[in-house]
């Protein structure tokens, strides 16, 4: 505790929130965070009518990319651990205004992060106390109710928090793989070699890859509640890299599972099938399981949103903290010592943000619009580090240290993220509704660019003003 402590006071803060997370707590914020049944339930749909079966290798390639992305991240959060991660750890690197520009980038990108988990949420929830999928403003009152849940749960602290959390990792493990090694064993239909199969989609690559992208992102919650860590320093770059790693496992093993225990995989790759994974689940294991099985994914999404919701009031509390936003947001309340009024900003912001699901066939846009802005965010953050690396300006001294590998991991990690930024930000047709609009189509790019511009004129404005 006195390390941590002083830690914090040599980074510029006196402690203020409670530090009662261990390691696998923090593990575990980052796994729900990331959540395997959320980002594959949520995709699987859209990749096999992209690419057919075949869509399960960009899957693997995304997760090469991200794991170089978590490596870089796991170094800078053992230097500074600090609340808040890009923000704290731009600002070190390069300079204030770099860093305000990425903090409120970051803010941005999880927030429409935080709505699109609530929008995939809905129909789930509602399938297992109603039977019916919601629609239009069904849908977003039933995300927004979400919202709202998370929200209590946060307010009463990190031990509430931990406790749906891990709730949520023991749904994650029967959701992902005790379910996908069972059928991957005893309810297989088809063959291996439909993995490499395309099923008549002429293999949208690019597209696939787009949307692998919302499956493997989440991983910096960790770094956003290092604060709140017992042995910061060297715990929470342990649970980037280990939630990464364990994530990128589970997703790949249901993905193949529930491929190969598929009956008609033309089906699913024509787009008749809008959730292949439940009939397949259900048809395997019997109607029993369709009750139960719903329960376990509605838990992960339950412990995805708060994991989300509480990262992102961090994030708001660090910038806030710093009088890059109003300095009411860095309040910490006196019993549970969280940051309510940061947490409660945002997901009015995320409330917002639901507006987009009034229209249904807004999923392909909605995941497009979430992962976008995440990784800007990560292209900033390790962009900075190689800046501050190639110029002298950071010798990385914390417990975790890449030495002579730092550089060229930080390079492929930089050429990933730039390549597969452009590729979610490329406005696709195929991954909104038939004849949607070209707004539709444009909103990511347009958002962020909007978000971006006004973030630019904030800093400029006030870097006269001083």
């Amino acid at each position: 505790m006195k390390t941590d402590d002083t830690r914090l006071e040599q980074l510029g803060y006196q402690q203020q929130l409670r530090r009662g997370l261990g390691v696998f707590s923090t593990f575990s914020i980052g796994v729900a965070a990331v959540a395997p049944v959320v980002g594959l339930y949520a995709i699987f749909s859209l990749g096999s009518l992209l690419s057919g079966p075949a869509w399960l290798w960009m899957l693997g390639v995304a997760l090469a990319g991200q794991l170089l992305v978590a490596v870089v991240y796991a170094e800078l959060a053992s230097e500074f651990p600090v609340a808040g991660g890009p923000y704290q750890w731009a600002r070190r690197l390069v300079g204030p205004r770099f860093a305000w520009f990425t903090g409120i980038v970051y803010l941005a990108a999880v927030t429409a992060a935080l709505a699109t988990v609530a929008y995939l949420a809905a129909p789930w929830v509602s399938l297992l106390f109603t039977g019916a999928e919601p629609r239009g403003a069904t849908r977003l009152l039933v995300s927004a109710g979400l919202l709202a849940l998370a929200l209590l749960v946060n307010g009463y602290g990190v031990r509430v928090m931990r406790t749906i959390v891990n709730a949520g990792i023991a749904a994650e493990i029967i959701g992902s793989v005790v379910i996908g090694l069972a059928l991957l064993l005893f309810f297989q239909e088809q063959d291996f070699s439909v993995l490499f199969d395309t099923a008549g989609t002429g293999g949208s690559f690019l597209a696939t890859l787009a949307v692998c992208g919302w499956a493997f992102v989440g991983f910096d919650a960790s770094a956003s509640v290092a604060e709140e860590t017992r042995g910061a320093g060297a715990n929470v770059p342990r649970a980037i890299a280990a939630a990464t790693a364990v994530v990128g496992g589970a997703v790949i093993l249901v993905a193949v599972a529930v491929t190969l225990a598929s009956k008609d995989l033309g089906a699913l790759a024509r787009g008749e099938v809008p959730d292949p994974v439940t009939p397949t689940v259900i048809d395997s294991f019997g109607a029993w399981s369709a009750k139960p099985f719903l329960a376990i994914v509605v838990t992960t999404f339950l412990a995805c949103l708060v994991s989300m919701q509480g990262y992102l009031g961090r994030v708001a509390f660090g910038l806030a903290r710093d009088d890059k936003l109003p300095r009411y947001l860095a309040r910490v309340t006196p019993r549970s010592r969280v940051p309510l009024a940061a947490m409660t900003a945002v997901t009015l912001g995320a409330g917002a943000g639901l507006l987009l699901g009034l229209n249904d066939g807004a999923m392909g846009t909605m995941i497009t619009f979430g992962t976008g802005g995440l990784y800007i965010t990560f292209l900033l953050v390790v962009a900075a580090a190689l800046y501050a690396r190639l110029t002298g300006r950071w010798r990385p001294a914390g417990s975790l240290r890449l030495s002579r590998t730092g550089t060229p991991v930080n390079l492929v990690a930089f050429g990933w993220l730039a390549f597969e930024t452009v590729n979610i930000a490329w406005p696709r047709a195929e991954l909104a509704s038939p004849g949607a609009p070209a707004w539709q189509v444009w909103a990511g790019v347009w958002v962020f660019a909007a978000i971006a511009v006004l973030a630019l004129a904030v800093i400029l404005i006030s870097g006269r003003r001083r």
